[in-house]
């Protein structure tokens, strides 16, 4: 598994080439004329407060390459609806699609369905890909330090700024926060999934919130299923819960949604 993020990278990069000729950039940034959609206010969809502690980023994903396929009747309309229906506050939307069968088209299929914003969450290396989360209808868009040198993280971060739209900086250790703050990042999100072992370290976010600024929003991301989870990583600091898989295995996703911020 060590090497699966190497893998999805270079892929990543390859279909980049293709689709930089199918689709040149400036075709991109002129279909962005006819955008119905102008980017929502993610910061509030995000920061915990009194009312709503518990912010849920509800995530639409078919598979995952540690687990295959993760759900058989996926309808990514159907799901978002459900999970707006359930109290999520964000919507996670996976368009990696090797990997993880995820497609850039279920941006635009979701938004269209939903109000609360939305992620774009693939493997983003490139200034393409950004200006393609804004075409296919995405708020904001994952960065993973770990995936990008500083300096290409403060570039894309940057840019992302400059289109109108916002990142989720993704972390797994103290060397990606050092990365993060440097590039500016104001959503900070911690990964208990190291990507390239698959291992789980559900004690990541007590270690890493201490050094993490006040003024920053906290995202807890991976291996939670339960209330009691959230109240936990709320307690140390997290402002929102990004849930992928254990919303994927319910029958009513809905229901699994209320339960998990609101307890049953």
């Amino acid at each position: 598994m060590a090497q699966i993020l190497d893998e999805i990278i270079k892929k990543t990069k390859e279909d980049l080439e293709k689709r930089k000729v199918d689709y040149p950039p400036e075709w991109l940034g002129r279909s962005l004329a006819y955008n119905p959609f102008a980017p929502k206010d993610v910061f509030s969809a995000l920061k915990s407060t009194q009312e709503n502690p518990y912010r849920i980023i509800a995530e639409v994903k078919k598979a995952s390459p540690s687990k295959g396929i993760i759900r058989e009747d996926f309808d990514p309309m159907v799901i978002g609806q459900a999970y707006e229906k359930g109290g999520a506050d964000s919507l996670s939307i996976l368009t990696e699609p090797h990997f993880f069968q995820g497609n850039k088209e279920y941006l635009g299929m979701v938004r269209r369905y939903t109000s609360i914003p939305l992620l774009r969450k693939d493997f983003i290396i490139d200034k393409y890909q950004v200006l393609e989360a804004l075409a296919f209808g995405a708020d904001y868009l994952l960065l993973i330090a770990t995936a990008l040198s500083t300096k290409d993280l403060k570039e894309l971060l940057n840019y992302t700024r400059h289109l109108g739209m916002e990142a989720l900086v993704e972390i797994h250790d103290k060397t990606d926060l050092t990365k993060a703050i440097f590039a500016g990042a104001d959503i900070i999100g911690i990964n208990h999934r190291n990507l390239e072992t698959f291992e789980m370290d559900m004690s990541l976010s007590s270690k890493l919130i201490p050094l993490i600024p006040n003024s920053k929003i906290i995202v807890a991301e991976s291996g939670i299923t339960d209330h009691e989870m959230v109240k936990e990583l709320s307690s140390v600091g997290a402002d929102a819960f990004l849930v992928g898989e254990h919303f994927m295995r319910q029958d009513d996703i809905t229901q699994a949604v209320k339960d998990l911020k609101y307890g049953k």
